[in-house]
C-alpha cells in the first residue's frame, strides 16, 4: 500500500511544527520518495537523532506504507 505525499508532509509538520518540508516522489510509485526538513529542533543534535525524529513522526509507517524515504535534514541557517 503505497502512501500519499501530503500525508508524509503532514505527519512531519504534526510532530515538528515549525519545519518547512518539501517531499518529492522519486519513483513516481507512491513508495519512494525524498524529504528535505528544515527545523530548529535539529539544532546541534547529531543527523542520526536528526533523522529518528523524523522516522518517529511518520509513527511506523516507514517500512510498511512507505518503502523508502531518502532524508536531508538540517537546522535553519542563523
Amino acid at each position: 500500500m503505497a502512501m500519499d505525499r501530503n500525508e508524509i508532509e503532514r505527519l512531519i509538520r504534526q510532530a515538528l511544527p515549525d519545519a518547512t518540508v518539501e517531499i518529492r516522489d522519486l519513483a513516481g510509485d507512491g513508495d519512494h520518495y525524498a524529504a528535505v526538513v528544515v527545523s530548529e529542533v535539529f539544532r546541534g543534535k547529531t543527523r542520526v537523532a536528526q533523522h529518528k525524529l523524523v522516522y518517529d513522526a511518520l509513527q511506523g509507517r516507514m517500512g510498511g506504507e512507505l518503502h523508502a524515504l531518502a532524508l536531508q535534514t538540517s537546522a535553519p541557517e542563523a
